[in-house]
């Protein structure tokens, strides 16, 4: 077994680097929790310095020759080891991280994560005075580096192609595109099929309820489903997210509106989904690459698994429901069980794509999708974003907003982050929550009943076993044919929809 110089094996001496590293970037992720949370304005700029450093020391240690090194020998050491081994697993997703990273300039990496903190800054302001012009210079710095980002993997076919690969690995625009508009040709028949019925009545969802109840029972709901508060913790924040700090440590975000109860009810459970999926993978895995989800899709797949499939099924209300107008007595005491499914299933063209049912909420992430596209190939300017995104509502979706609130600022993607490689993971998740889900009951048809008993257990397990324990093992398309025995599909997606919503508007 090769060693270095002091005996210590080459496997030892890269876990150990690893960690090294994990700790940076937990340590990151602690610091950017806070700065959506509870940090005050007045400390942005220097948060926006201390992450740029953490994420620039991170960055360093990983893209260290030393790394190379180690991966060259074990890479020869443990060449004959199966390829779902937890060593050929570690080396296998290491090497495709490092030769992806050494390709980004240390100095790149410190001015876009120091930018990324400034521009969400400018994005609050601007969302809050509902004004696209303050945050509009730094959306142009943010399409500029995302486009120099994509310079250092001149090899890719498309100048996207490599920010998808860094969140969907295995994906390309050119796959992509088409099972877009394939979506878009199945899906825009049935919303225009369900505008010709009768409304669903969703009134009861929109009366005054208190903040304080919300979250006690979006705390009982997520429990149930398996989120472990030992581990985690829920906190509100302007646009709802999941981090992990370690395989101990897996916290969650929502927001409330006392307006609307499904606003932070579906958001929690969401958000639970993906915090579920970190909490369950082996702990074999903590402070290494093989302990994170396997990708955003993938990831996605298990929030919009729980939050739609189960948690806006009737047999989850059955058991749930009770319980909800034990906590909202005088404003569901009269409403009864069938009323609220059907109301928190409602179809309607909306302008806000984390508002979206199930039916049109595909269409809110193609428009996104071809957005950036057009930004990146330099077909569209940040100028007129605004106005862009306007008509691709009309088109689309037939509506228009009249605010840059309810249009181009309501995501926190492109001010967070960079421009391209992150929306096509929503509808990646929509498609994979389905062809799991099938075969989880394939496998145990006793799971839709136990759901109808408030037993969500019997399908969390299942999914730990199948994909929450491997981690990062295997890309999501290797996961999904390794469970499910199928590669990715629109068709089970839409048979759900049309079943579904065929009952619930009584189309034929």
């Amino acid at each position: 077994m090769p060693t270095s110089e002091n005996n210590e094996p080459l496997l030892a001496q890269l876990q150990q680097r690893l960690r090294e590293i994990a700790d940076l970037e937990g340590a990151a992720a602690v610091l950017n929790w806070d700065r959506v949370t509870y940090m005050p304005p007045g400390g942005a700029s220097a948060r926006a310095r201390q992450l740029a450093t953490l994420r620039q020391l991170a960055h360093a240690k990983f893209t260290d020759p030393k790394i190379g090194e180690l991966l060259e020998g074990l890479e020869l050491e443990y060449r004959d080891r199966p390829y779902d081994s937890d060593e050929a697993s570690l080396i296998r997703i290491v090497r495709r991280d490092y030769d992806r990273a050494v390709r980004i300039p240390a100095a790149f990496l410190a001015e876009f994560s120091q930018h990324r903190a400034t521009c969400y800054e400018a994005w609050a302001k601007a969302r809050q005075a509902d004004d696209f012009e303050i945050v509009r210079p730094y959306l142009e710095k943010t399409l500029e580096l995302s486009r120099e980002r994509a310079s250092f993997f001149p090899e890719s076919d498309h100048i996207a192609d490599s920010a998808i690969q860094s969140a969907d690995y295995g994906y390309t625009v050119a796959e992509l595109k088409p099972l877009f508009e394939q979506l878009r040709s199945q899906l825009v028949p049935i919303v225009e099929a369900i505008g010709d019925r009768r409304e669903i009545d969703d009134s009861c969802l929109h009366q005054h309820f208190p903040e304080e109840r919300q979250l006690l029972f979006c705390h009982r709901a997520i429990a149930r489903m398996g989120y472990d508060f030992s581990r985690g913790r829920q906190d509100k924040t302007l646009h709802p997210f999941m981090t992990k700090f370690s395989l101990g440590d897996v916290r969650i975000t929502t927001r409330v509106y006392e307006s609307h109860l499904g606003q932070a009810l579906f958001s929690s459970i969401h958000e639970a989904g993906h915090a579920l999926y970190e909490q369950g993978i082996s702990e074999a895995f903590e402070a290494s690459p093989l302990g994170r989800g396997a990708s955003s899709g993938l990831h996605e797949s298990q929030s919009r698994l729980w939050e739609n499939i189960v948690a806006r099924s009737r047999g989850f209300w059955e058991y749930f429901y009770n319980q909800l107008q034990g906590v909202f007595l005088s404003q569901l005491g009269q409403i009864s069980t069938e009323k609220f499914y059907r109301a928190i299933n409602k179809v309607r063209r909306s302008l806000i794509r984390t508002d979206a049912d199930e039916v049109t909420y595909n269409l809110h992430v193609a428009i996104r999708f071809d957005l950036e596209l057009a930004l990146l190939e330099g077909k569209l300017s940040i100028r007129d974003l605004p106005e862009a995104w306007r008509e691709r509502y009309r088109q689309d979706l037939g509506i228009v907003p009249d605010s840059d609130r309810d249009g181009v600022l309501q995501d926190v993607h492109w001010y967070d982050g960079a421009i391209g490689g992150r929306f096509q993971s929503y509808t990646l998740g929509n498609l994979m929550s389905v062809q799991f889900y099938q075969q989880a009951i394939a496998e145990d048809p006793e799971i839709p009943v136990d759901i109808e008993r408030g037993n969500l257990q019997t399908l969390h397990q299942w999914l730990k076993r199948n994909i929450y324990r491997h981690g990062s093992k295997y890309t999501a398309n290797e996961c999904l044919q390794r469970v499910t025995g199928q590669s990715l599909s629109v068709d089970p997606f839409i048979d759900y929809i049309r079943e579904k919503y065929g009952d619930l508007y009584g189309l034929s």
